[in-house]
């Protein structure tokens, strides 16, 4: 009779049973189990080397677990890499995308399967297919284009529409809004609540608990590699348990903002204008100052980084460093000014994925006075030991790949390099896109170490709650123009929103 009760019960859609995983040195994933039904949208949550992205690595059959086995509808995942892993229905979306940017958006949504005759591409046909699934989407995006001309949101999308053509039943969105306007959030909303509807297993991950209690219907926590708890409903769950379990400590204040006074003019751009801006832009930082750009997706708050970084060449207008007008051509006239630049796009622009931490770490110290053309190997690795004991990088060792550590260990390697150089001014576009709250904290603690120290520190945000956290003052970008300026007594995220919406 037992039995015949427990047959009645369905068992979980996905399973996942004492899942480990090692790598040289480190222990990824320590016997990690849980299960999660269908018609279930999961949010998985931990810091930054937590064991998230490694276990949806072993979900798509990027990696083999050590120990244990996932289960999809009660059979073991086939062997086969990625391969065996699509032909279950799983589809992981990862937050560092997996687009080939010399393709066409519709090559990108179909390769492996494009419909072909005979060998031959049948192109109508694929450009008919591409426009229904980016349609669903709601974007107006051509599909002939080429992806490496495409935003990064508009990216992000492809990558989504791409998961949904291959009729996936299991789905993981790792940090899937990180680069997303609101309007392209609340429609990856409704479409994450079309698949539940139809049957389909969720798993969220995301650092932005608003996003968490908004999508999600239950949360599993992991820390150091081990699942921690799993909590089956969010009633009654608060923000701060959810932080505590993950971190195994309280957060009382993740921005940890310290009153400091600010200096002399130290950056002044007047009438700058170049590729991104639609209109002259001009603004003062003060020494010892955190200068928030907010705004939305296509503002141009980016384009005026690169432009004032020399990653973009600027048109006209004059730039200011401690009363001196400097001409800045390229990012080597900016870095010989004291001018630093963490990108938003870690993997494109912010590391060399095949270099190890040392190297990536050491690479504008050998653009710096006092460094020839030869290699000082080790003042390389005496740097790189304290740079990172100093940022609390976690990596194994220095010889470890970069594009082995977690979001928030390689930021904090983008911002070691630059900090035996002599700094006036730090630019830093979305410190902590993609970051789980512990790194975050840590994050802003060098912001604010920076700003303490007399440097001008210019930081762009899409988060609000970060950029009224942060920054002494807050500059509104709207349409590729200058909206105007909030000081941090008066910022509220009404006042800011109201800048940063287009007017008619």
């Amino acid at each position: 009779m037992t039995d015949m009760v427990a047959n009645l019960v369905p068992s979980p859609y996905l399973e996942f049973a004492g899942i480990g995983k090692e790598f040289p040195g480190v222990r990824a994933l320590d016997r990690v189990s849980f299960a999660v039904d269908e018609g279930e949208v999961r949010a998985l949550i931990g810091e930054n080397g937590a064991g998230k992205s490694t276990l949806l690595k072993i979900l798509s059959g990027v990696y083999r677990p050590t120990v244990g086995e996932v289960r999809i509808d009660g059979v073991p995942l086939p062997g086969g890499g990625t391969a065996g892993a699509l032909a279950a229905g799983v589809a992981v979306i990862y937050q560092e995308l997996q687009l080939v940017p010399e393709l066409t958006v519709a090559e990108n949504l179909f390769l492996g399967h494009l419909p072909a005759r005979a060998g031959v591409v049948k192109r109508r046909e694929l450009r008919e297919k591409a426009l229904q699934h980016l349609a669903i989407l709601g974007e107006a995006i051509d599909p002939d284009c080429r992806v490496s001309r495409l935003s990064i949101g508009q990216r992000q999308m492809v990558e989504i529409a791409k998961a949904l053509t291959r009729g996936a039943k299991v789905i993981a969105f790792d940090e899937p809004t990180s680069s997303l306007s609101e309007r392209e959030v609340r429609k990856l909303f409704e479409i994450i609540g079309q698949l539940k509807r139809q049957g389909c297993v969720i798993l969220y991950v995301s650092h932005r608990m608003e996003e968490i209690f908004a999508v999600c219907d239950s949360v599993t926590v992991f820390r150091d590699g081990r699942h921690v708890e799993t909590f089956p409903t969010l009633e009654g769950v608060t923000h701060d348990r959810l932080v505590q379990r993950m971190v195994g400590r309280d957060i009382a204040d993740v921005y940890g903002y310290r009153p400091h006074p600010v200096g002399e003019p130290l950056l002044e751009v007047e009438s700058l204008t170049g590729p991104g801006l639609r209109a002259p832009v001009s603004f003062t930082l003060g020494a010892g100052e955190i200068l928030g750009f907010f705004g939305l997706v296509g503002a141009g708050r980016t384009e005026l980084l690169k432009l004032l970084f020399g990653a973009t060449r600027a048109t006209g207008g004059t730039i200011r460093l401690a009363g001196q007008e400097c001409r800045i051509r390229s990012p080597r006239d900016a870095i010989r000014q004291g001018i630093a630049f963490c990108p938003e796009d870690r993997k494109d622009e912010g590391i060399v994925p095949v270099l190890s931490v040392q190297e990536n770490l050491n690479l504008t110290a050998r653009l710096g006075p006092g460094h020839s053309f030869l290699i000082d190997l080790t003042w390389e690795r005496e740097n790189a030991q304290e740079q990172v004991a100093r940022l609390a990088v976690k990596t194994p060792s220095l010889g470890q790949l970069i594009r082995n550590l977690s979001g928030g260990n390689q930021q904090k390697v983008i911002l070691a390099r630059w900090l035996c150089q002599d700094l006036r001014v730090v630019l830093l576009d979305e410190p902590t896109r993609g970051i789980d709250v512990g790194a975050k904290s840590e994050i802003y603690s060098i912001i604010h170490d920076l700003a303490a120290k007399g440097y001008g520190v210019v930081v762009v945000s899409s988060d609000l709650p970060e950029v009224l956290g942060i920054a002494d003052r807050i500059a509104v970008m709207s349409g590729g123009r200058l909206a105007g300026f909030v000081d941090r007594a008066e910022a509220t995220e009404e006042a800011l929103l109201k800048l940063a919406l287009p007017t008619a």
